[in-house]
């Protein structure tokens, strides 16, 4: 339990007593699937909200009629000190109070029949794995990059087992709980993994059988080729050259059944930003997406009811294990076996706590940007210098547009629309992204009853995102649990803020009658020049960034005093360890990466197949 919780919703969103008991135990809920630390500064935001309410009226938030409550309340938020605090307790309450929504009309979120059924997999529960076994090639982790490179490893007749720290999803499971339950499940750290900076960045990262393809958007961009030629250029990755990395981009293309949005989910979100892009002449598309039979219900970020969308638990891995793959879930690798300079396998521990090794002369290491550092730290294989250094995540704003008319957002894919007017010259990409039901209230400013009353009509939102191609300012410490810091560097936060002042743009030559531009000091505006305005007053420190695609680690190059990972994808020190993930990217890719990195993995597998037999 959070004590205080229900008088905290009480406040920020103006609730009589009997809403506010019921939201406070969805926050409660919640909570509890947390990790200690954020659960424990949630109860913390929530005593020192009602501290101060003691203070200044000798009463707890929940004891306060309406009125005392709000007059409080206006107060609080119009401090510089106590604004940031209301604006970090509002994301669980928003979160708790979308999902009360979404349940009370769950007709309107019909996914519809399944598009297919689960895949055939061969998974085999931890508690049910030998304490000793052996294989040609182990693979640790099952997302774009450790399917991609299974795949590869298992065709070319090697023995694979790929190890998983997550479980399997079945489409069942996925129709049958809210998003808000799948969010807390799919996600790392029920979602809140946060890089601390300035501005602290929202990092969520997927967990599960098919890692975080489970839950991204599903849009796919070829790698732009001026982001090849850095690779081939600035850090010797010869296989980056575009003639020979076109025909690996191609595979993963074909092999993810990659097509442009259809208007039968498009989506009014995605009609907005195609009208407003149009107004103003500027370059817009219908997005390229992985998901064959999509029914548009907004659901990707949190597992597709449908099994819709193709991420390789539906594309990858269920060729890899019908040719030979097994896959191992709920077992957290603790270390990569090595001895006298070579690999010799994998220990990972079960649920339980009880411990299993798989020997194998092949290890490919595909934990993700924010894992994979703490694993080699822990093998004693992370000396080099830029182990967990280098990170870049790709940040982002969101900004949306008050439309007369209802614009239902969530009725329609994710997302739909890019509009790249900004793209290849700035750095900016800009798309049409909803979010799934419940879920997309977090950019709403203000708290009491003005925060309610927007809650009332938020359904005549539409939402743009802009993510620009950052600088590797971050690092992953930590060899347990990752301990990530990112800083956003200058050049980076006047480009996003550009991005916001071109998503208003967009929005108002849309038709839009005011922007909520995510700007603490002028949160919503009216006009074009308004929202100038905002922009040239806005503090980068006080932005609420997010990301979604951390990159670049332990990343691969030429130069071995800066790059961990040699430019075949073999993590230099130690014959046999090869890392395929988001990780080696050289720099951010500067658009969604899955495809980047099923491609990158492609070809480090292929070396890794080529070597071992050899």
């Amino acid at each position: 339990m959070i004590p205080g919780a229900a008088g905290l919703c009480a406040a920020l969103l103006d609730l009589e007593p009997a809403d506010a008991q019921q939201l406070g135990a969805e926050v409660a809920a919640l909570a509890a699937h947390l990790p200690v630390p954020a659960r424990a500064l949630l109860a913390l935001g929530t005593a020192a909200a009602e501290a101060v309410a003691m203070t200044r009226t000798g009463h707890r938030l929940g004891h306060l009629d309406g009125d005392r409550r709000r007059a409080l309340v206006a107060g609080l938020a119009a401090t510089n000190a106590a604004a940031p605090l209301l604006d970090a307790l509002k994301v669980p309450v928003l979160l708790a109070h979308g999902a009360l929504v979404a349940a009370a009309d769950p007709g309107s979120r019909d996914p519809g029949p399944p598009a297919r059924p689960d895949a055939a997999l061969d998974v085999t529960p931890a508690g049910r794995w030998p304490t000793r076994s052996v294989a040609d090639a182990v693979v640790i982790g099952s997302g774009a990059g450790g399917a991609m490179a299974a795949r590869t490893l298992a065709q070319a007749g090697l023995t694979v087992v790929v190890v998983e720290e997550g479980r399997r999803f079945t489409v069942a499971e996925l129709r049958a709980s809210p998003p808000i339950e799948r969010f807390t499940a799919m996600y790392r750290d029920g979602g809140a993994t946060v890089a601390l900076g300035r501005p602290p960045v929202v990092l969520p990262v997927g967990r599960g059988v098919g890692g975080t393809t489970l839950v991204n958007s599903g849009t796919c961009y070829r790698t732009p080729t001026a982001v090849l030629d850095r690779w081939r250029d600035d850090h010797g990755v010869v296989f980056a050259d575009p003639d020979a990395f076109g025909p690996l981009l191609d595979d993963v293309w074909t092999t993810l059944q990659v097509a442009a949005v259809p208007d039968t989910v498009m989506g009014a979100n995605g009609q907005i930003a195609l009208r407003g892009a149009a107004a103003l002449g500027w370059s817009a598309h219908r997005l390229q997406r992985n998901a064959p039979g999509c029914g548009g219900c907004c659901q990707c970020a949190v597992g597709c009811p449908r099994n819709a969308k193709f991420g390789v638990h539906l594309s990858v891995l269920p060729a890899a294990c019908a040719a030979g793959a097994r896959i191992v879930t709920d077992a957290r690798v603790e270390r990569v076996l090595h001895g006298a300079g070579r690999a010799t396998g994998v220990r990972a521990r079960r649920v339980d706590g009880s411990t299993f090794e798989i020997l194998a002369p092949h290890v490919v290491v595909a934990a993700g940007a924010t894992e994979t550092p703490l694993l080699l730290r822990r093998s004693g294989l992370g000396r080099h210098p830029h182990v967990g250094r280098n990170l870049a995540v790709h940040p982002a704003l969101s900004t949306a547009g008050w439309f007369d008319e209802p614009v239902h957002a969530t009725s329609g894919v994710l997302q739909s629309v890019g509009i790249d007017e900004l793209h290849e010259r700035h750095g900016i990409l800009i798309e049409a992204t909803a979010t799934p039901p419940g879920m997309g209230s977090l950019l709403l400013p203000g708290v009491g009853r003005p925060l309610a009353d927007q809650l009332a009509r938020a359904d005549h939102l539409a939402t743009l995102g802009a993510m620009v191609g950052d600088a590797p300012n971050g690092r992953v410490r930590g060899t347990s649990h990752a301990l990530v810091r990112y800083d956003l560097a200058q050049a980076d936060a006047r480009r996003l803020l550009r991005g916001v002042a071109a998503m208003g743009r967009v929005l108002f030559a849309a038709g839009a009658t005011a922007v909520v531009t995510g700007i603490g000091d002028h949160p919503t505006v009216r006009s074009p020049a308004a929202l100038d305005e905002a922009v040239a007053s806005a503090r980068p420190g006080r932005l609420h960034v997010a990301a979604f695609h951390p990159t670049g680690t332990v990343r691969m190059g030429a130069d071995d005093q800066t790059h961990p990972v040699d430019p075949d994808g073999r993590l230099r020190g130690v014959d046999g360890v090869w890392v395929a993930d988001a990780s080696v990217l050289p720099s951010c890719p500067e658009v969604n990466p899955q495809v980047s990195i099923m491609a990158v993995a492609l070809a480090v597998a292929g070396r890794c197949a080529a070597r071992a037999g050899a």
